[in-house]
């Protein structure tokens, strides 16, 4: 028997689906294997997380570093391995697009540019290449929409959507354990139901049984900021209005059309008015919604990075694909078919060096100046040849090495009673994880979870302090003197020419000392 047109064509999209999300996973592992440059900031601080499990912490809920505890026992943590995880969250979140882009009832060609814009976005392409929170989010928000639409699907059919409820606040609450950036999601859910007929669903008890349940899943990170003062809405309030001042409205909306593949900036502004004007899309609307109040709330937020939003877009890729593959089918448009996913590729290729470190540093830096485009941070930062991105995946194995041979040089009976002190997660992170190579003591740090793990055994009277200068550490301590510097050519300018001191006898208790260097931000 022959198959069915529809059948067949639900196969080709599957098809399609499955290769672009396969392409999506392989590219990172080949980079993982080949590239990679060298562990990133955060995967350090992650992996040092992972190590003092918990309900909290001061800069993220818990689920990522549950996550990286169990992946490292299972794989090891190298960089490979490490990151093997958040490169298959990226296949799964391509999948997801398609999915989504079917539900929409869209084509070949739909699934096509969909999948292409999602899987090709720098800033997709970015965050899934580290160890990070955010490579899961993007899972987090493409299944919660996906599950918004089967909602939605159902309710017009009238079939009962009390087990999608339920499903949903599975996942909005382990979303959450995730990153909160879900209260987004679900207050943009909240204001699409009121906007949309299907207001009626507010009447039934299964939305509010969906919030009990992330809420209930939520709640050990909420109890765990109550015991320790509310540290996240600190770290939230400094980070804005320190770390991101520069950040405003404009950085934002100019940084979110760039990180998302300039030249797919009609794709998502198409699906935007297909969700909201097309026949077709505003039975949909309501997910179109969610992307909506999440962008104003950011936009109101005055500080927020452009990737704040970024895991909403799949689902304007979604809309945008199935837009254009309308546009495509009228007369006179047919070239739309060539020429849009010809242009999301070109861009995505040309930018790919900037997401992906798959090109030899050296390489890197003269491509970047051959396209004379300078390094940024959006964190107000002095850099050299490198983004901060990439910056931030070099020095810190070396940076071990030169604190390993200052401690090596002290007395065997000095050397038991030492500690490293560090400025920032990333230092600590990097003593924490290379002391496994090079013979180092144990290191303390107060910025974000690192101080609340402490300052340890009060009995300590030699501190290795990286960084910071000799008239500082003589205000604590009795004698300090610069022992060796740390040179990493590619580092962020601040990691580079670290002085590295050997101070000796404490002024003041360690716990009067511990209130004064807590850094939240």
């Amino acid at each position: 028997m022959n198959e069915s047109l529809p059948d067949a064509m639900a196969r080709r999209s599957t098809q399609i689906i499955l290769a672009f999300a396969a392409a999506e996973v392989l590219l990172h592992l080949f980079t993982n294997a080949f590239g990679g440059y060298g562990y990133f900031r955060d995967e350090l601080y992650y992996i040092a997380c992972s190590r003092h499990l918990a309900a909290g912490y001061v800069d993220q809920p818990p689920l990522a570093s549950f996550i990286l505890f169990t992946s490292i026992k299972l794989f090891g943590d190298s960089i490979f391995t490490l990151r093997l995880l958040p490169a298959i969250a990226s296949g799964i979140t391509v999948c997801l697009a398609g999915l989504i882009t079917r539900k929409l009832s869209g084509g070949t060609f739909a699934v096509v540019l969909a999948c292409l814009s999602v899987a090709i976005a720098p800033e997709f392409l970015g965050t899934t290449g580290i160890y990070s929170m955010n490579a899961f989010d993007w899972v987090f928000w493409s299944l919660g929409a996906y599950v918004v639409m089967l909602i939605v699907e159902s309710d017009r059919r009238d079939i009962p959507t009390d087990r999608l409820w339920i499903l949903l606040g599975i996942i909005l609450g382990f979303g959450l354990l995730n990153k909160i950036d879900l209260l987004w999601f679900g207050f943009g859910l909240f204001v699409g139901l009121l906007l949309t007929p299907h207001r009626r669903m507010l009447r039934t008890r299964w939305p509010y049984v969906s919030g009990a349940i992330a809420f209930l899943l939520f709640s050990p990170y909420i109890i765990w900021n109550i015991t320790h003062g509310f540290a996240t809405l600190e770290f939230i309030h400094n980070a804005a209005t320190l770390k991101y001042s520069s950040q405003n409205p404009v950085t934002f909306i100019l940084g979110t059309v760039n990180n998302m593949n300039i030249l797919s900036l009609p794709v998502w502004v198409a699906g935007i008015y297909f969700l909201f004007f097309q026949r077709d899309g505003k039975n949909f609307r309501l997910v179109g919604y969610i992307f909506l109040v999440s962008f104003l709330v950011l936009i109101l937020n005055w500080h927020s990075k452009p990737e704040y939003i970024a895991p909403a877009f799949p689902i304007l890729f979604a809309a945008g694909g199935v837009m254009f593959e309308q546009i495509a089918s009228h007369r006179g448009f047919g070239w739309t078919k060539f020429a849009m996913p010809a242009l999301v590729a070109l861009f995505g290729l040309v930018s790919l060096p900037f997401a992906l470190p798959v090109l030899p540093v050296q390489t890197f830096i003269k491509y970047s100046q051959a396209l004379g485009i300078t390094p940024s941070t959006p964190e107000a930062h002095r850099l050299v040849e490198l983004p901060q991105f990439y910056a931030d995946m070099f020095g810190w194995e070396n940076m071990a090495a030169t604190v390993s041979k200052v401690y090596l040089s002290l007395t065997p009976e000095e050397r038991e009673k030492t500690v490293v002190f560090a400025q920032n997660y990333g230092e600590a992170g990097a003593i924490d994880f290379f002391r496994g190579k090079y013979p180092l003591p144990r290191v303390i740090c107060g910025h974000n979870n690192y101080w609340y793990w402490g300052p340890g055994d009060t009995t300590d009277t030699t501190i290795i302090v990286i960084g910071g200068n000799k008239e500082d550490n003589l205000k604590s301590c009795n004698s300090a003197e610069q022992a060796a510097v740390i040179r990493s050519q590619y580092a962020m300018p601040y990691e580079n020419n670290l002085p590295v001191f050997i101070c000796r006898g404490l002024k003041r208790p360690i716990a009067e000392i511990w209130k004064s260097v807590k850094i939240f931000i």
